[in-house]
């Protein structure tokens, strides 16, 4: 990291701080401080070792596209400083800019000093996702994933994993059978969600983690960020934290289309099963001795909790 002091800021004596920081499950995140010049704060986003000749998600220097793309559009994400050459010999990733604030949902649901934020959540979540899918993806190296890809990419990881889920296979099936119209695709965000989302006490200040960032349905963003797994407890539907009439109110005032709620009440279906193969796809990883870690054998057992809210919540109503 010393060596490119030069090309982060002439000024620079040196670099403080530098620490791993716990979140980020598929690439390393760590902060450091410019020592000097300006005294930055800056975030290095990389991937791990093993991952360096592929990696998970549209790879590192097409994130870097997109996020470059998201914040001359308006998107409050964070800039990019500098993307990492070999010669640098620190592997793939980026180095940007750090927002102040905090991601993590515990405190973020329950902290009285994100009281104002939690108020005012669901309406700015639907105002910068109207940003996001505003944003022109011409020439972004990222694919394109219509409902029916997308499911039957699913079909086929479940099968993959060889996990028989009879409440898996009802969903899929409900799922092809209830896929909503075309519509114009955009750009999609993927994982917008608790969790990726930086806040303040006064509001949404960023959004992060853009490896699974793509061309489709604006729908699907809605329906991942309304998914009950990421609303950690709480009841109110867009992050544990608004409704969905506010998060829609804020996109369509934002500029954005018309939203349609049983497309997003489908994507909201397929983010639940999309989870569930996620977790068993994770359990996959433990038997296999891929990641033996802690944090992988505990999401490795809840994917039956992915089974629960398919049936109580979500088919249960809409069969």
């Amino acid at each position: 990291m010393a060596r490119l002091l030069s090309v982060l800021d002439p000024a620079a004596r040196g670099i403080q701080d530098l620490r791993r920081l716990s979140g980020g499950a598929s690439q390393e995140t760590w902060s450091f401080r410019i020592d000097g010049g300006q005294g930055q704060r800056l975030i290095l986003r990389r991937a791990p070792d093993a991952a360096r000749s592929g990696g998970s998600g549209i790879g590192m220097a097409a994130e870097a596209a997109v996020i470059r793309r998201a914040v001359d559009a308006g998107v409050p994400a964070p800039r990019i400083v500098h993307e990492l050459m070999p010669q640098d010999g620190i592997g793939t990733g980026f180095i940007m800019a750090q927002i102040e604030g905090e991601a993590l949902p515990s405190r973020l649901l329950r902290d009285p000093c994100f009281a104002p934020a939690r108020t005012k959540f669901a309406n700015q979540a639907g105002s910068i996702l109207a940003k996001i899918h505003q944003t022109d993806p011409a020439g972004l190296p990222i694919p394109t994933q219509s409902p029916q890809e997308v499911l039957a990419d699913l079909a086929a990881r479940h099968r993959a994993v060889g996990d028989a889920r009879p409440v898996f296979s009802f969903a899929l099936r409900w799922l092809a059978e209830h896929a909503p119209a075309p519509r114009p695709w955009t750009l999609v965000h993927g994982d917008f969600r608790m969790g990726n989302l930086m806040l303040g006490p006064e509001g949404l200040r960023g959004v992060l983690d853009w490896e699974l960032a793509h061309i489709g349905d604006p729908a699907a963003d809605m329906g991942w960020l309304c998914m009950e797994s990421w609303r950690f407890g709480n009841d109110d539907p867009v992050g544990g934290l608004g409704r969905r009439e506010d998060l829609f109110a804020g996109y369509e005032a934002a500029g954005g289309t018309p939203v349609d709620p049983a497309a997003v009440r489908w994507w909201e279906i397929l983010s639940a099963l999309r989870w569930g193969v996620i977790i068993e796809e994770m359990g996959a990883w433990v038997r296999h001795g891929t990641d033996t870690s802690v944090e992988r054998h505990v999401i490795a057992r809840r994917a039956s909790e992915t089974e629960a809210i398919l049936l109580l919540d979500l088919l249960e109503g809409a069969a």
